[in-house]
Protein backbone atom coordinates (compact mmCIF):
# COMPACT_ATOMS: atom_id res chain seq x y z
CA UNK A 1 0.00 0.00 0.00
CA UNK A 2 1.34 3.59 -0.87
CA UNK A 3 1.88 5.75 2.13
CA UNK A 4 1.31 9.97 1.29
CA UNK A 5 2.58 12.14 3.38
CA UNK A 6 0.52 14.14 5.55
CA UNK A 7 -0.09 18.03 3.80
CA UNK A 8 -2.44 20.80 5.54
CA UNK A 9 -5.20 22.15 3.55
CA UNK A 10 -4.59 24.75 1.12
CA UNK A 11 -6.30 27.50 0.31
CA UNK A 12 -5.58 29.64 -3.47
CA UNK A 13 -7.16 32.94 -3.03
CA UNK A 14 -8.38 35.52 -5.33
CA UNK A 15 -7.71 33.77 -8.54
CA UNK A 16 -9.81 33.16 -12.11
CA UNK A 17 -10.40 29.93 -12.23
CA UNK A 18 -9.83 27.70 -15.93
CA UNK A 19 -12.07 24.58 -15.15
CA UNK A 20 -11.71 22.82 -18.46
CA UNK A 21 -14.73 20.58 -17.19
CA UNK A 22 -17.04 19.64 -19.45
CA UNK A 23 -19.66 21.74 -19.14
CA UNK A 24 -17.54 24.47 -18.71
CA UNK A 25 -16.55 27.09 -21.47
CA UNK A 26 -13.36 28.63 -22.40
CA UNK A 27 -14.28 31.93 -19.94
CA UNK A 28 -12.84 32.60 -16.86
CA UNK A 29 -14.30 32.54 -13.33
CA UNK A 30 -14.40 35.84 -11.56
CA UNK A 31 -12.10 36.09 -9.02
CA UNK A 32 -12.33 33.25 -6.39
CA UNK A 33 -10.96 31.03 -3.94
CA UNK A 34 -9.84 27.43 -4.61
CA UNK A 35 -9.62 25.15 -0.93
CA UNK A 36 -7.42 21.76 -1.64
CA UNK A 37 -8.02 19.38 1.59
CA UNK A 38 -7.26 15.55 1.51
CA UNK A 39 -5.16 15.55 -2.04
CA UNK A 40 -8.43 16.90 -3.55
CA UNK A 41 -10.26 20.10 -4.40
CA UNK A 42 -12.65 20.76 -1.32
CA UNK A 43 -14.20 24.01 -2.27
CA UNK A 44 -14.21 26.71 -4.81
CA UNK A 45 -15.84 29.84 -4.06
CA UNK A 46 -17.88 30.44 -0.77
CA UNK A 47 -17.39 32.71 2.31
CA UNK A 48 -16.65 29.79 5.20
CA UNK A 49 -13.77 30.14 7.33
CA UNK A 50 -10.75 27.10 6.28
CA UNK A 51 -9.66 24.97 8.28
CA UNK A 52 -7.08 25.65 11.42
CA UNK A 53 -3.63 24.93 9.88
CA UNK A 54 -4.59 26.10 6.30
CA UNK A 55 -1.93 27.69 4.58
CA UNK A 56 -2.85 30.89 2.17
CA UNK A 57 -1.52 31.38 -1.18
CA UNK A 58 -2.29 35.06 -2.47
CA UNK A 59 -3.24 34.95 -6.00
CA UNK A 60 -3.66 37.98 -6.71
CA UNK A 61 -5.92 37.81 -9.58
CA UNK A 62 -3.68 35.38 -11.53
CA UNK A 63 -5.25 32.27 -13.53
CA UNK A 64 -5.57 28.62 -11.50
CA UNK A 65 -5.70 25.86 -14.19
CA UNK A 66 -5.24 21.76 -13.73
CA UNK A 67 -2.35 20.97 -14.40
CA UNK A 68 -1.15 19.89 -17.70
CA UNK A 69 -0.75 16.37 -18.97
CA UNK A 70 1.18 14.80 -21.40
CA UNK A 71 0.21 11.28 -23.37
CA UNK A 72 2.96 9.91 -24.65
CA UNK A 73 6.41 10.24 -22.89
CA UNK A 74 9.00 7.84 -21.66
CA UNK A 75 10.55 8.65 -18.40
CA UNK A 76 12.56 5.57 -18.78
CA UNK A 77 14.58 7.09 -21.80
CA UNK A 78 13.54 11.20 -22.06
CA UNK A 79 16.89 11.31 -19.36
CA UNK A 80 19.49 9.64 -21.30
CA UNK A 81 21.46 8.59 -24.42
CA UNK A 82 20.30 6.08 -26.68
CA UNK A 83 24.15 4.77 -26.12
CA UNK A 84 23.25 5.35 -22.11
CA UNK A 85 20.32 3.35 -22.14
CA UNK A 86 21.55 0.24 -23.98
CA UNK A 87 24.85 0.18 -22.78
CA UNK A 88 25.11 2.15 -19.36
CA UNK A 89 24.37 0.61 -15.94
CA UNK A 90 20.64 -0.34 -15.83
CA UNK A 91 20.18 1.95 -12.14
CA UNK A 92 21.22 5.29 -14.20
CA UNK A 93 18.62 4.67 -16.22
CA UNK A 94 16.17 4.15 -13.22
CA UNK A 95 18.27 7.72 -11.21
CA UNK A 96 18.12 9.77 -14.61
CA UNK A 97 14.21 8.45 -14.84
CA UNK A 98 13.45 9.97 -11.33
CA UNK A 99 15.34 13.32 -11.98
CA UNK A 100 13.41 13.33 -15.35
CA UNK A 101 10.00 13.05 -13.51
CA UNK A 102 10.95 16.42 -11.20
CA UNK A 103 11.53 18.36 -14.66
CA UNK A 104 8.62 16.89 -16.13
CA UNK A 105 6.47 18.20 -12.70
CA UNK A 106 8.53 21.42 -12.93
CA UNK A 107 7.16 22.19 -16.12
CA UNK A 108 3.47 21.81 -14.61
CA UNK A 109 2.70 18.42 -16.15
CA UNK A 110 1.24 16.69 -13.45
CA UNK A 111 0.19 13.57 -15.35
CA UNK A 112 1.90 11.57 -17.93
CA UNK A 113 1.15 8.22 -19.89
CA UNK A 114 4.43 6.36 -20.45
CA UNK A 115 4.39 4.79 -23.63
CA UNK A 116 7.44 2.38 -23.20
CA UNK A 117 9.55 1.38 -20.22
CA UNK A 118 10.14 -0.28 -16.65
CA UNK A 119 7.96 2.70 -14.60
CA UNK A 120 5.85 0.93 -12.69
CA UNK A 121 8.42 1.31 -9.92
CA UNK A 122 8.85 4.85 -10.26
CA UNK A 123 5.13 5.76 -10.67
CA UNK A 124 4.57 3.98 -6.65
CA UNK A 125 7.83 6.28 -5.24
CA UNK A 126 6.47 9.10 -7.02
CA UNK A 127 2.15 8.99 -5.44
CA UNK A 128 3.80 8.25 -2.05
CA UNK A 129 5.14 11.89 -2.56
CA UNK A 130 8.80 10.50 -1.88
CA UNK A 131 9.96 11.87 -4.53
CA UNK A 132 8.42 15.07 -6.78
CA UNK A 133 7.20 13.86 -10.36
CA UNK A 134 3.90 13.31 -12.22
CA UNK A 135 1.33 10.93 -11.67
CA UNK A 136 1.91 8.00 -14.64
CA UNK A 137 -0.10 5.99 -16.71
CA UNK A 138 2.68 3.06 -17.14
CA UNK A 139 2.69 0.55 -20.30
CA UNK A 140 5.52 -0.81 -19.30
CA UNK A 141 7.55 -2.49 -21.79
CA UNK A 142 6.16 -1.73 -25.67
CA UNK A 143 5.56 -4.85 -27.48
CA UNK A 144 6.86 -5.62 -30.90
CA UNK A 145 7.29 -8.29 -33.80
CA UNK A 146 10.51 -9.53 -35.13
CA UNK A 147 11.64 -6.71 -37.56
CA UNK A 148 9.30 -3.71 -35.81
CA UNK A 149 9.80 -0.84 -34.42
CA UNK A 150 10.65 -2.42 -31.08
CA UNK A 151 13.26 -4.52 -32.31
CA UNK A 152 16.79 -3.54 -31.03
CA UNK A 153 18.61 -6.48 -31.66
CA UNK A 154 21.58 -6.74 -33.93
CA UNK A 155 21.36 -7.64 -37.45
CA UNK A 156 23.73 -10.47 -36.91
CA UNK A 157 21.75 -12.26 -34.06
CA UNK A 158 19.00 -14.84 -33.79
CA UNK A 159 15.31 -13.34 -33.56
CA UNK A 160 13.88 -13.49 -29.69
CA UNK A 161 11.67 -16.78 -31.20
CA UNK A 162 15.16 -18.35 -32.03
CA UNK A 163 17.41 -17.64 -29.34
CA UNK A 164 16.61 -20.09 -26.67
CA UNK A 165 15.48 -17.28 -24.40
CA UNK A 166 18.24 -15.11 -24.73
CA UNK A 167 17.05 -11.00 -25.42
CA UNK A 168 18.51 -7.84 -26.59
CA UNK A 169 19.10 -5.07 -23.92
CA UNK A 170 16.95 -3.12 -25.20
CA UNK A 171 14.12 -6.27 -23.52
CA UNK A 172 16.01 -6.84 -20.79
CA UNK A 173 15.83 -3.45 -18.88
CA UNK A 174 12.34 -3.63 -19.89
CA UNK A 175 11.61 -1.15 -23.07
CA UNK A 176 10.38 -3.51 -25.83
CA UNK A 177 9.11 -6.98 -25.86
CA UNK A 178 9.43 -8.65 -29.11
CA UNK A 179 6.54 -11.11 -29.57
CA UNK A 180 5.56 -13.20 -32.78
CA UNK A 181 2.97 -14.67 -33.06
CA UNK A 182 -0.57 -14.74 -31.04
CA UNK A 183 0.61 -17.06 -27.95
CA UNK A 184 3.45 -14.96 -27.79
CA UNK A 185 1.76 -11.81 -27.81
CA UNK A 186 -0.80 -12.92 -25.37
CA UNK A 187 1.88 -13.86 -23.00
CA UNK A 188 3.52 -10.21 -23.98
CA UNK A 189 0.38 -8.44 -23.00
CA UNK A 190 -0.53 -10.09 -19.97
CA UNK A 191 4.14 -9.54 -19.15
CA UNK A 192 3.11 -6.08 -18.55
CA UNK A 193 -0.31 -6.04 -16.65
CA UNK A 194 1.51 -8.37 -14.17
CA UNK A 195 4.39 -5.96 -14.22
CA UNK A 196 1.68 -2.89 -13.41
CA UNK A 197 0.81 -1.42 -16.97
CA UNK A 198 -2.32 0.75 -16.49
CA UNK A 199 -2.51 0.10 -20.67
CA UNK A 200 -1.55 -1.85 -23.52
CA UNK A 201 1.31 -0.22 -26.16
CA UNK A 202 1.88 -2.11 -29.36
CA UNK A 203 3.86 -1.56 -33.07
CA UNK A 204 1.02 -1.40 -35.68
CA UNK A 205 3.76 0.28 -38.44
CA UNK A 206 7.28 1.39 -39.07
CA UNK A 207 9.13 3.70 -37.42
CA UNK A 208 11.38 6.80 -37.48
CA UNK A 209 14.18 5.82 -34.93
CA UNK A 210 14.30 2.47 -35.60
CA UNK A 211 16.50 0.30 -37.55
CA UNK A 212 15.00 -2.25 -39.73
CA UNK A 213 11.09 -0.97 -40.31
CA UNK A 214 10.20 1.25 -43.22
CA UNK A 215 7.45 3.80 -42.38
CA UNK A 216 5.15 1.85 -45.13
CA UNK A 217 5.57 -1.52 -43.57
CA UNK A 218 2.44 -3.34 -41.50
CA UNK A 219 3.39 -4.68 -38.34
CA UNK A 220 1.28 -7.08 -36.56
CA UNK A 221 -1.60 -9.26 -38.56
CA UNK A 222 -4.73 -8.84 -37.73
CA UNK A 223 -4.83 -11.48 -35.73
CA UNK A 224 -1.93 -11.16 -33.49
CA UNK A 225 -3.54 -7.46 -32.84
CA UNK A 226 -7.13 -9.12 -31.82
CA UNK A 227 -4.55 -11.11 -29.28
CA UNK A 228 -3.55 -7.98 -27.67
CA UNK A 229 -6.78 -6.14 -27.69
CA UNK A 230 -8.55 -9.73 -26.01
CA UNK A 231 -5.72 -9.98 -23.81
CA UNK A 232 -6.13 -6.26 -22.43
CA UNK A 233 -9.88 -6.37 -22.48
CA UNK A 234 -9.97 -9.44 -20.19
CA UNK A 235 -7.81 -6.65 -17.33
CA UNK A 236 -10.20 -3.89 -18.02
CA UNK A 237 -8.20 -2.00 -20.23
CA UNK A 238 -7.26 -0.89 -23.78
CA UNK A 239 -4.34 -0.94 -26.31
CA UNK A 240 -2.55 1.73 -27.99
CA UNK A 241 -0.64 1.36 -30.83
CA UNK A 242 2.50 3.28 -32.76
CA UNK A 243 1.69 3.88 -36.48
CA UNK A 244 1.92 6.64 -38.94
CA UNK A 245 1.07 4.91 -42.08
CA UNK A 246 -2.79 4.96 -43.48
CA UNK A 247 -3.25 0.58 -43.96
CA UNK A 248 -1.56 0.46 -40.40
CA UNK A 249 -4.23 2.92 -38.46
CA UNK A 250 -7.41 0.85 -40.44
CA UNK A 251 -5.69 -2.84 -39.56
CA UNK A 252 -5.76 -1.08 -36.14
CA UNK A 253 -9.31 0.29 -35.94
CA UNK A 254 -10.35 -3.29 -37.45
CA UNK A 255 -8.88 -4.87 -34.67
CA UNK A 256 -10.50 -2.95 -31.54
CA UNK A 257 -7.25 -0.61 -30.77
CA UNK A 258 -8.14 2.43 -28.92
CA UNK A 259 -5.68 4.83 -29.62
CA UNK A 260 -3.52 5.59 -32.33
CA UNK A 261 -0.16 7.01 -31.34
CA UNK A 262 1.10 9.25 -34.50
CA UNK A 263 -0.80 9.09 -37.20
CA UNK A 264 0.80 11.31 -39.01
CA UNK A 265 0.89 9.42 -42.51
CA UNK A 266 -2.87 9.47 -42.77
CA UNK A 267 -3.84 9.21 -46.47
CA UNK A 268 -6.55 11.31 -46.04
CA UNK A 269 -9.60 12.90 -43.94
CA UNK A 270 -11.44 9.38 -44.35
CA UNK A 271 -9.37 7.61 -42.13
CA UNK A 272 -9.40 10.35 -39.40
CA UNK A 273 -13.10 9.94 -39.51
CA UNK A 274 -13.60 6.52 -39.52
CA UNK A 275 -11.52 7.52 -35.82
CA UNK A 276 -13.68 9.55 -35.40
CA UNK A 277 -17.02 8.34 -36.38
CA UNK A 278 -15.50 4.71 -33.99
CA UNK A 279 -14.58 6.44 -31.27
CA UNK A 280 -10.57 5.92 -31.81
CA UNK A 281 -8.46 8.47 -30.07
CA UNK A 282 -5.76 10.12 -32.36
CA UNK A 283 -3.06 10.72 -29.60
CA UNK A 284 -0.17 12.73 -31.76
CA UNK A 285 2.44 15.10 -31.49
CA UNK A 286 3.14 18.66 -32.80
CA UNK A 287 6.09 17.61 -34.30
CA UNK A 288 8.84 19.71 -36.53
CA UNK A 289 11.59 18.08 -38.01
CA UNK A 290 14.24 20.02 -35.75
CA UNK A 291 12.75 18.36 -32.93
CA UNK A 292 15.13 14.98 -33.47
CA UNK A 293 18.72 14.86 -35.01
CA UNK A 294 19.77 11.30 -36.22
CA UNK A 295 23.36 10.56 -37.41
CA UNK A 296 21.76 7.84 -40.54
CA UNK A 297 20.38 9.25 -43.49
CA UNK A 298 17.84 7.19 -43.65
CA UNK A 299 16.17 7.93 -40.00
CA UNK A 300 16.54 11.74 -41.15
CA UNK A 301 14.69 10.90 -44.28
CA UNK A 302 11.75 9.44 -42.75
CA UNK A 303 11.76 11.67 -39.54
CA UNK A 304 11.35 14.79 -42.51
CA UNK A 305 8.83 12.83 -43.97
CA UNK A 306 6.40 12.08 -40.59
CA UNK A 307 6.98 15.81 -39.93
CA UNK A 308 5.63 16.41 -43.69
CA UNK A 309 2.45 15.29 -42.34
CA UNK A 310 1.85 16.69 -38.96
CA UNK A 311 -0.28 19.87 -40.17
CA UNK A 312 -2.52 17.67 -42.22
CA UNK A 313 -2.94 15.39 -39.72
CA UNK A 314 -4.03 18.72 -36.99
CA UNK A 315 -6.53 20.36 -39.94
CA UNK A 316 -8.42 16.85 -40.38
CA UNK A 317 -8.63 15.93 -36.29
CA UNK A 318 -9.70 19.43 -36.08
CA UNK A 319 -12.61 19.22 -39.24
CA UNK A 320 -13.41 16.15 -38.02
CA UNK A 321 -14.44 16.57 -34.59
CA UNK A 322 -11.33 13.63 -33.88
CA UNK A 323 -10.24 12.72 -30.06
CA UNK A 324 -7.19 14.50 -29.93
CA UNK A 325 -4.80 13.90 -27.67
CA UNK A 326 -1.29 15.72 -27.08
CA UNK A 327 1.73 14.54 -26.40
CA UNK A 328 5.40 14.97 -27.32
CA UNK A 329 7.32 11.46 -27.56
CA UNK A 330 10.98 12.87 -26.36
CA UNK A 331 13.53 10.38 -25.94
CA UNK A 332 17.24 9.81 -25.93
CA UNK A 333 18.07 13.56 -26.76
CA UNK A 334 18.25 14.27 -22.53
CA UNK A 335 19.30 18.32 -23.59
CA UNK A 336 16.06 18.44 -25.83
CA UNK A 337 13.70 17.66 -22.94
CA UNK A 338 12.71 21.00 -21.82
CA UNK A 339 11.10 21.13 -25.52
CA UNK A 340 8.18 19.64 -24.04
CA UNK A 341 6.58 23.17 -23.12
CA UNK A 342 7.39 24.09 -26.08
CA UNK A 343 5.82 21.90 -28.24
CA UNK A 344 2.31 22.27 -26.10
CA UNK A 345 2.46 25.84 -26.94
CA UNK A 346 2.83 24.96 -30.92
CA UNK A 347 -1.01 23.57 -30.91
CA UNK A 348 -1.85 27.06 -30.56
CA UNK A 349 1.13 29.11 -32.66
CA UNK A 350 1.74 26.48 -34.92
CA UNK A 351 -1.28 24.08 -35.87
CA UNK A 352 -4.81 25.96 -35.48
CA UNK A 353 -5.87 25.29 -32.29
CA UNK A 354 -7.01 28.52 -29.63
CA UNK A 355 -5.81 28.40 -26.54
CA UNK A 356 -8.28 27.59 -24.25
CA UNK A 357 -8.63 24.58 -27.31
CA UNK A 358 -5.09 23.50 -26.56
CA UNK A 359 -5.47 23.85 -22.93
CA UNK A 360 -8.58 21.79 -22.71
CA UNK A 361 -6.58 18.90 -24.98
CA UNK A 362 -3.60 18.85 -22.24
CA UNK A 363 -5.89 18.61 -19.21
CA UNK A 364 -9.33 17.07 -19.39
CA UNK A 365 -8.83 15.91 -22.96
CA UNK A 366 -5.97 13.75 -22.31
CA UNK A 367 -8.00 12.56 -19.04
CA UNK A 368 -10.42 11.17 -20.91
CA UNK A 369 -8.21 9.02 -23.08
CA UNK A 370 -6.60 8.06 -19.53
CA UNK A 371 -9.84 6.58 -18.04
CA UNK A 372 -9.97 4.03 -20.58
CA UNK A 373 -7.77 2.11 -18.17
CA UNK A 374 -10.71 1.41 -16.20
CA UNK A 375 -9.86 -0.84 -13.46
CA UNK A 376 -6.24 -0.69 -14.47
CA UNK A 377 -6.47 3.03 -13.83
CA UNK A 378 -4.31 3.94 -10.89
CA UNK A 379 -6.04 7.28 -10.15
CA UNK A 380 -9.73 6.32 -10.53
CA UNK A 381 -10.61 7.51 -7.37
CA UNK A 382 -11.20 11.37 -8.34
CA UNK A 383 -11.04 13.13 -11.94
CA UNK A 384 -7.92 14.49 -13.07
CA UNK A 385 -7.69 17.21 -15.85
CA UNK A 386 -10.09 19.95 -14.37
CA UNK A 387 -10.90 21.99 -11.23
CA UNK A 388 -14.04 20.98 -9.61
CA UNK A 389 -15.09 19.90 -6.17
CA UNK A 390 -13.87 16.28 -5.74
CA UNK A 391 -11.07 16.36 -8.43
CA UNK A 392 -7.63 15.73 -7.29
CA UNK A 393 -5.97 18.39 -6.44
CA UNK A 394 -3.23 18.83 -9.65
CA UNK A 395 -2.89 22.82 -10.15
CA UNK A 396 -1.03 24.91 -11.62
CA UNK A 397 -0.80 29.27 -11.14
CA UNK A 398 0.15 31.20 -14.46
CA UNK A 399 1.63 34.43 -14.80
CA UNK A 400 -0.43 36.00 -17.94
CA UNK A 401 -3.12 34.51 -19.34
CA UNK A 402 -2.67 30.91 -20.68
CA UNK A 403 -5.91 31.02 -22.61
CA UNK A 404 -5.73 34.20 -24.84
CA UNK A 405 -1.75 33.45 -25.39
CA UNK A 406 -0.64 29.71 -25.10
CA UNK A 407 3.48 30.79 -25.46
CA UNK A 408 3.27 31.77 -21.20
CA UNK A 409 3.27 28.04 -20.89
CA UNK A 410 6.41 27.80 -23.01
CA UNK A 411 8.64 29.39 -20.04
CA UNK A 412 7.61 27.61 -17.17
CA UNK A 413 10.48 28.68 -15.09
CA UNK A 414 9.26 32.22 -15.08
CA UNK A 415 5.24 31.90 -15.98
CA UNK A 416 4.15 28.52 -13.36
CA UNK A 417 4.10 31.20 -10.01
CA UNK A 418 2.56 27.44 -8.39
CA UNK A 419 2.75 23.80 -8.78
CA UNK A 420 0.26 22.07 -6.63
CA UNK A 421 0.08 17.92 -7.63
CA UNK A 422 -1.96 15.62 -5.27
CA UNK A 423 -2.32 18.72 -3.01
CA UNK A 424 1.35 19.13 -2.22
CA UNK A 425 2.90 22.25 -3.25
CA UNK A 426 6.12 21.59 -5.02
CA UNK A 427 6.74 25.39 -6.15
CA UNK A 428 5.60 28.80 -4.88
CA UNK A 429 6.90 32.14 -6.30
CA UNK A 430 4.20 34.17 -4.09
CA UNK A 431 5.58 33.38 -0.67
Amino acid sequence: MTQHRSVPPILVDDVRVFSAGDDADSALTEPTSVLIQDRSIAAIGGSAEPPPGTVVIEGGGRILMPGLSDAHVHLFAAGTTHAGLLNGPTGTNYYNALAEAERMLMRGFTTVRDMAGDVASLRQVLDSGMFPGPRVYPSQAAISQTSGHGDFSAVHEDASTFSCGLHPRSEQIGFFRVADGRDQVLAAVREQLKKGAAQIKIMAGGGVASAYDPLDVLQYTPDELRAAVEAAADWGTYVAAHVYNDEGIRRAIDAGIKSIEHGHLAAGRETVELMTSKGVWLSTQPFLESDHEYANPENTRKNKQVCDGVANTFAWARETGANIAFGTDLLLEPEKAGLQSEMLTRLSTHFGFSPAEALRIATSGNAALFRLSGERDPYKAHRLGVIEVGAWADVLLAEGDPTQDLTVLGDPDKNLAVIIKDGHIYKNLLG
